[in-house]
């Protein structure tokens, strides 16, 4: 039995089940979001890395004479190339070359960057 003035028993958590499932609705897209974001950055720093290490070979390639044109032009193209451009080049001893990168395309989280040194075989 109610009382005159007072809710049916129950009554105020009336809608309660929808509030919850649209609040657990939206955590679940925040969540997905921010993976998307974490995998988006993995790419990004993966692809910056490829794109160190092709430029770093052809760089040692043409510094030891196997194919034509000045090292740290010919990693410059070849970074290009992979979407990146050359944040510094260096000849080391012993004909290696040191490079790193830094994609052209940024996400919201900046420039994803690459190193890599190569040179002869031991």
């Amino acid at each position: 039995m109610t009382l005159p003035g007072s809710l049916p028993q129950g009554a105020g958590e009336r809608g309660s089940g929808t509030v919850l499932a649209a609040g657990l609705g939206m955590l679940v897209m925040v969540a997905m979001a921010l993976m998307l974001l974490l995998a988006q950055s993995a790419v990004m720093a993966s692809r910056a890395a490829a794109a160190a290490d092709l430029a770093a070979l052809a760089a040692a390639d043409a510094l030891r004479g196997i194919s034509a044109g000045v090292p740290c032009s010919v990693a410059a193209d070849v970074a290009g190339r992979q979407g990146a451009r050359i944040s510094s080049c260096t000849e080391g001893g012993g004909n290696t070359v040191e490079i790193r990168t830094e994609l052209v395309s940024r996400s919201m989280f900046g420039a994803a960057t690459g190193h890599a040194r190569a040179g002869p075989p031991p």
